[in-house]
């Protein structure tokens, strides 16, 4: 019978500059999956391989072998001897692979628990050696089984809910603190990475008319047009306050970029209208004396931090149910890939008790004329025959419940029935 096995390195077990030396590149994946699938002991494969991980799932028929023969293609593809990473791989076999490969799909694994990138990359890696024919029957069905557990983890638990970044915690902030921000005007000061990602989630909550400042006005352009949104200068931020709503600051800037007096300076034009401040930056944009003005609110990077980890203890918590649902999971799967151990003597019974049966008719008729008719209904009472006698056979040899002795009742029929002569 066939083993599942994966051997891989990650964020947990080794540093970028180790995981690095191995990983393949988009270009790479290719051909590395297909020199792979080449290698003796290997029936089928499929490569991950991401900034936090490098992972070789296989099915062999030769554990030992397939694992030192992956080891040498890695340090060999590389160009790189196997003792930079050798010590960081982890093995796992049968149950323990499928296990890992439900809870790496689910997220439940990655550094971010319940992060949604991770799926997308396995399910890109698995197109792949799909495409280049380098999985079968077992590797098909268990990457099938996969996208299901980890889309039904992704349903039944909240273990992608809550914000987990800092743009997003911002954002979620201010909804938090409006209910909704949809038709919000909002003042983004800064064109940098984090303010882009602020951008992505606000546009995703309705925002209305979104804003950008950035010292380098050539940048507040370009973000602005990605958003359809509009650019100003930075000298601009002061008188623009009138009619913000929300302010996410992201700048690099050693002192304050909104100061108590610019604020204050449009309080009795705004007639009491809230606005709020989410200073993302440190040093921090926002002047903190803002706080104590009329109707304004700042909120720093450590108020978000906050937000983050309670968020992460949700997730952590709906963690438990995802591995749940897996241990479930690999119930299943495990009795599903139980049952091919059955099929081959299945099929050899089924051909040594229709021979019988064929042999014995040809017999028959070999002692008198019989007619085509005649033939024919022989033919079919052996056919009849054969099924009704395999039948309680077959049932007990597939039932679910017997996976301890399975292999002890397939030997037996198989010294029976002198299936292996």
């Amino acid at each position: 019978m066939p083993e599942i096995v994966l051997i891989g390195i990650n964020h947990k077990t080794a540093p970028v500059e180790v995981r690095e030396c191995i990983a393949f590149s988009e270009s790479d994946a290719t051909a590395a999956l297909q020199a792979l699938h080449r290698q003796p002991d290997i029936r089928e494969v499929l490569l991950l391989s991401t900034c936090n991980r490098v992972e070789v799932l296989l099915v062999t028929d030769n554990k030992p072998g397939a694992i030192e023969r992956t080891k040498d293609f890695i340090a060999g593809y590389n160009k790189i001897d196997r003792s930079r990473f050798e010590n960081s791989l982890y093995i796992h076999e049968g149950d323990a692979a499928v296990r890992h490969v439900f809870k790496v799909a689910s997220s439940l694994d990655s550094m971010i628990i319940g992060e949604p990138q991770i799926l997308g990359q396995i399910k890109d890696a698995y197109r792949r050696a799909a495409s280049l024919k380098t999985t079968g029957v077992i590797l098909n069905r268990l990457l099938h089984r996969t996208f299901f557990v980890a889309k039904r983890i992704r349903t039944e638990t909240g273990i992608g809910d809550r914000a987990v970044s800092i743009s997003y915690a911002a954002v979620e902030l201010g909804r938090k603190i409006f209910g909704t921000l949809e038709g919000k005007t909002i003042l983004l000061v800064g064109a940098g990475e984090m303010a882009e990602l602020a951008v992505e989630h606000l546009i995703r909550s309705r925002a209305g008319d979104i804003y950008v400042a950035n010292r380098t006005f050539e940048n507040a352009v370009a973000l602005a047009k990605k958003f359809k949104g509009t650019a100003l200068n930075f000298e601009e931020i002061a008188d623009c306050l009138k009619f913000i709503d929300i302010v996410i600051s992201s700048t690099g800037s050693p002192d304050f970029v909104i100061t108590r007096s610019q604020v204050k300076s449009v309080i009795r034009i705004r007639r009491n209208r809230p606005i709020f401040f989410i200073d993302i930056a440190v040093p921090r944009d926002i002047d903190p004396a803002v706080n104590r003005l009329t109707n304004s609110y700042v909120y720093d990077i450590d108020d978000l931090q906050g937000i983050i980890d309670e968020n992460m203890e949700d997730r952590t918590r709906e963690a438990i149910k995802g591995h749940r649902i897996v241990d479930e999971a690999v119930i299943n799967f495990r009795q599903w890939y139980d049952s091919l151990a059955v099929v081959p003597t299945i099929v050899a019974l089924r051909n040594k008790i229709e021979s019988i049966v064929e042999a014995e008719i040809s017999r028959t008729l070999q002692a008198g004329q019989v007619s085509h008719a005649d033939r024919w209904m022989l033919d079919k009472m052996g056919h009849s025959l054969v099924n009704k006698i395999l039948h309680d056979p077959t049932v007990f040899l597939k039932k679910d419940g017997m996976a301890a002795d399975k292999s002890a009742y397939i030997d037996t029929v198989r010294k029976l029935f002198k299936l292996d002569r």
